[in-house]
């Protein structure tokens, strides 16, 4: 990991190979699928995939809302965290499907309206969901069956950075090594809070602005161990940038290039996956250099709250979040407000 205040600008297309990974993130059909029946394959060499919109088999009592998060739990199961549909039978907020797509079970009406991010998590040998909910402004810890452990709101005492509790609005979570739980204050004063396991308070940093150590609407937040030290990334939306600290809060660096709108991340090995709100997924290297940019649709204005027939098949909308699989599929979901989940399925 380069240890500069700002990564230099990357050259335009580095090699042949970037070129035809830039390329090939626009979605192209076999040969022998003139008709366009068979499912777009985006990207190219090491990074193919095949794109598979509406995957999952949503059962009948439950409609999708915008879906703001995913997660993959040790058995392979995948969980779709949605804000619930108008008129969804159901109000249960947490899909969950095993790894063909087929249902199992749902709950979480609790969080219906608000259901954000996600992040899985083992823990001497049990596994729990960090969950955000913005419209509640809480932070929960649970259960995989949804069982609350603890809740923690605001921070109003503790920090002394609010006016009014409804300042808070928590968007996604991070857990560092050693068991710090840091969450990101998005959609409110921009702060970033730390945790332990346990729920107590331990510190906070960040703050509104667009200077070394602060943020605007920090919404998605990684500790990235890819380096010879863990570190905290932030996906700093609307500075259009990623921001990274040690774990004790200090500014150290900016990624600023080939990034519009990130919202979140995964990793998998050397390769890093981030979700841009502005229609497009990118993968990056273990530098954080430009790999690809895999369905670009450009941008979500006057889309995402148009029906499924309005989308492009092999072009994203919105991606708020998305994950790698232990496979390393990546599955996408989209803030769209009938709800899309897409797995890419890696073909190399």
């Amino acid at each position: 990991m380069r240890n500069t205040n700002y990564l230099p600008r990357r050259r335009f297309l580095r090699d042949a190979a970037i070129a035809t990974a830039a390329l090939g993130s626009a979605p192209f059909l076999r040969a022998d699928d003139k008709a366009g029946r068979r499912p777009p394959v985006l990207g190219s060499g090491e990074h193919t995939y095949e794109c598979l919109h509406d995957w999952g088999q949503l059962p009948d009592h439950i409609r999708y809302g915008n879906t703001h998060g995913v997660a993959e739990d040790s058995q392979g199961r995948i969980y779709v965290h949605h804000t619930v549909g108008s008129g969804s039978p159901s109000a249960d907020s947490m899909v969950v499907f095993d790894a063909e797509g087929k249902f199992i079970k749902s709950w979480g009406r609790e969080f219906k309206g608000g259901a954000h991010g996600v992040h899985w998590h083992r823990e001497d040998g049990q596994e729990f969901f960090y969950l955000c909910d913005t419209a509640r402004r809480l932070l929960v810890k649970t259960t995989l069956d949804g069982e609350v452990v603890w809740t923690r709101g605001c921070p109003f005492e503790e920090t002394g950075h609010y006016k009014d509790p409804k300042e808070y609005v928590p968007t996604n979570v991070a857990i560092a090594p050693g068991g710090e739980v840091f969450v990101a204050d998005g959609y409110g004063r921009n702060y970033l809070h730390v945790y332990d396991t346990a729920g107590r308070y331990l510190r906070t940093f960040g703050g509104t602005g667009k200077t070394a150590g602060r943020t605007s609407c920090p919404h998605g937040l990684m500790v990235d161990t890819r380096g010879a030290e863990p570190e905290l990334v932030v996906a700093d939306r609307s500075n259009r940038r990623l921001q990274y600290f040690n774990l004790k809060g200090d500014h150290l660096r900016f990624v600023t290039e080939e990034l519009r709108a990130p919202c979140h991340f995964s990793q998998r090995g050397p390769l890093l996956v981030i979700p841009d709100l502005e229609a497009r997924v990118t993968l990056f290297d273990r530098d954080n250099e430009l790999l690809a940019h895999l369905g670009d649709g450009t941008h979500y204005s006057g889309l995402r709250d148009k029906p499924r027939d309005r989308f492009k098949p092999g072009q994203f909308v919105a991606p708020h979040s998305a994950i790698f699989d232990h496979a390393g599929n990546i599955f996408v979901v989209e803030w769209v407000e009938v709800g899309r989940v897409t797995k890419l399925r890696k073909l190399t």
